[in-house]
């Protein structure tokens, strides 16, 4: 094994941002099978926990990327449990005649998990958050949907974060 394998399988290695990512996909999947089954917070977290470390692929594919486990808890359990206050966030950032309760179950998984990230992890740039939720939902949609992502998690990016996004705009 060389020097810089050991260093990525050691402990204190840095998480990548595919670990991050894999996480983000592998938060929101639990989310959804949360929202369509009767399984516990901490069941499904076992489960994707046993499920999708070291996952094997069928020959000839691509190794799987291992997610980053504490990001992957983190988003699960917050998400879930401050449901009612991220519901209220996304809310505000839809028409009226479209309640979160309304759409699709896994865009509104999408959206929570996002929601959770933006309001929680101040240390992650929210042009981060919402690009890596974007990226997500394109793994599921190929209509409208990337873009209805981007467009509620930049607007509640402008109202949890908006001394962040005004730098930004500045640079334009």
């Amino acid at each position: 094994m060389s020097q810089s394998e050991q260093d990525a399988s050691s402990p204190d290695a840095p998480i990548s941002n595919v670990a991050r990512s894999v996480a983000r996909l592998n938060a929101v999947q639990a989310l959804y099978q949360l929202a369509m089954s009767d399984g516990t917070v901490e069941a499904i977290v076992g489960q994707f926990a046993t499920t999708t470390s070291g996952s094997q692929t069928e020959e000839g594919d691509e190794p799987m990327a291992d997610g980053d486990a504490a990001l992957f808890a983190e988003l699960v359990r917050g998400t879930h449990g401050k449901l009612a206050d991220v519901d209220r966030m996304v809310s505000s950032c839809l028409d009226e005649a479209w309640p979160v309760e309304r759409m699709e179950v896994l865009l509104r998984a999408i959206l929570r998990c996002g929601a959770f990230e933006m309001f929680s992890r101040t240390s992650v740039p929210a042009r981060v958050v919402i690009s890596e939720y974007v990226r997500v939902t394109d793994a599921f949609f190929e209509g409208k949907e990337p873009a209805l992502v981007n467009a509620v998690l930049d607007k509640l990016a402008r109202v949890l974060r908006p001394e962040e996004l005004a730098t930004d705009d500045s640079r334009k």
